[in-house]
């Protein structure tokens, strides 16, 4: 069965060019184009993605965000032309799955679609073993190897790895992340969070100055390795 897509959008040319895509993809799409409109449609189509831009004609879509997700779970990737990353991250700590800057690459926004679709799948499923690029990381046991050999980790810096982990693929927020492995009294923490993710890379990165696992979101946080 194709899965379906809501495109919330009020710009005619942009859901006539994604509609386009993303049935060339093999999707099903629907559209919205209010933020009301969207918030039925999320209620009643049950699409299995969303993309969601924030400049809509009735409402800000971070306010239709923060409704859907009181009663939708199910991938919300924002697609918008504000690019402050203010934007960004308020979106994302109020539950996007992903941002997407217009103007943008087809490519781009189908590839994050698919890595949001499979870890909706995995949602309720919190991987025991995690194995990318030489490394190897063993939940269960807090036993993390690169090529074989033991990395020893100090357990802040396990923490904040297998926080990431647990989050693959989607970005997490400086706030997200400071809240979640050192408390409130370290939210605003980001240089301090920098300097641990320096140290991590170090420790599991084949090529720290090139890291390919856990990667920089400019001014909004990291995304840990998700291969499409």
């Amino acid at each position: 069965m194709k899965q379906r897509v809501l495109i919330v959008d009020d710009e005619e040319q942009i859901l006539k060019f994604l509609t386009t895509a993303l049935e060339a993809s093999d999707y099903a799409v629907i559209h919205a184009r209010t933020g009301r409109e969207a918030l039925h449609m999320i209620a009643t189509a049950a699409p299995d993605l969303v993309i969601l831009d924030l400049g809509l004609p009735d409402m800000d879509g971070k306010e239709v965000l923060v409704k859907a997700r009181a009663f939708c779970n199910r991938p919300i990737v924002v697609l918008s032309a504000r690019d402050r990353e203010a934007e960004k991250i308020e979106a994302l700590d109020l539950g996007a799955n992903d941002y997407v800057e217009k103007p943008f690459k087809i490519g781009e926004l189908l590839a994050r679609l698919r890595v949001a679709a499979r870890l909706a799948g995995q949602e309720q499923v919190k991987p025991i073993v995690f194995e990318a690029d030489g490394l190897r990381i063993d939940l269960e046991r807090r036993l993390v190897t690169r090529d074989g050999v033991a990395v020893k980790l100090t357990p802040k810096e396990y923490d904040l790895l297998a926080f990431l982990v647990h989050h693959a693929g989607r970005v997490a927020t400086h706030r997200q992340i400071l809240l979640n492995v050192w408390g409130p009294a370290h939210a605003q923490d980001t240089p301090y969070l920098r300097v641990f993710v320096g140290q991590l890379r170090a420790k599991i990165e084949a090529r720290p100055e090139s890291p390919k696992l856990i990667l920089t979101e400019p001014g909004v946080g990291y995304r840990f390795w998700a291969e499409d």
